[in-house]
């Protein structure tokens, strides 16, 4: 589970107050809100990417375990945007295969990436080059390159924006799927109201003081 407690954050003054929620494993939140109202600023201090001149206080929690001073690569915290972001000197299954951690070696890892092409249907697609691909194809890998990393928890800042409404709806679907199979916790900032269909967990409306 990732619970959020009494959380407030802010730059010259604060944006969030007294913010708690939790997302249970195997189910996504939603926490839709306008432009700038911080829904960015959230997952980056979950995640624990460095964000400059923000304050903040309150605790984040992963398996309840207090994960709110580790650094990002500690946290095993998953990260998707708005644009898959994969690298474009790599194959599509090299860039899968860079979601894997280093122990996983030889056939193993050749089957992992296999694997999740599969979970993808996007068999055959391995030796692709990434400019190939749809946008919908390009974010199933995106999403699974990121699972492969083997995170406790998933953020997705805007995942679904970039995609057509048919392509969306086909996306959620596979994202709410892959999310239960791995029972681990995700949240989603989004600023679109169309998003709570792919919302398992109840939706989180920002700007908010308080929870």
């Amino acid at each position: 589970m990732l619970e959020v407690d009494a959380l407030e954050f802010g730059f010259d003054r604060p944006l969030v107050k007294g913010l708690s929620f939790s997302v249970p494993k195997g189910h996504i939140r939603l926490i839709q809100g306008p432009s700038g109202c911080g829904k960015s600023t959230l997952l980056a201090l979950i995640s624990g990417t460095p964000i400059f001149n923000v304050h903040w206080t309150g605790k984040i929690k992963l398996d309840g375990i207090d994960i709110s001073a580790l650094p990002a690569h500690r946290r095993a915290v998953g990260l998707m945007y708005q644009e898959a972001l994969l690298f474009p000197h790599l194959t599509v299954g090299e860039n899968l295969a860079f979601g894997l951690a280093s122990s996983i070696k030889g056939k193993a890892r050749h089957l992992a990436v296999h694997n999740a092409l599969a979970a993808a249907s996007l068999e055959g697609f391995g030796e692709r080059d990434p400019a190939s691909l749809s946008g919908g194809q390009a974010a199933r890998i995106a999403l699974m390159r990121a699972l492969l990393a083997e995170p406790k928890a998933l953020l997705m800042d805007e995942a679904f924006s970039s995609l057509d409404p048919s392509l969306r709806r086909q996306f959620g679907r596979f994202v709410a799927e892959q999310i239960k199979l791995r029972e681990i916790p995700a949240l989603l900032v989004s600023h679109d109201a169309e998003d709570h269909e792919f919302a398992t967990s109840s939706v989180l409306r920002f700007p908010i003081e308080s929870s």
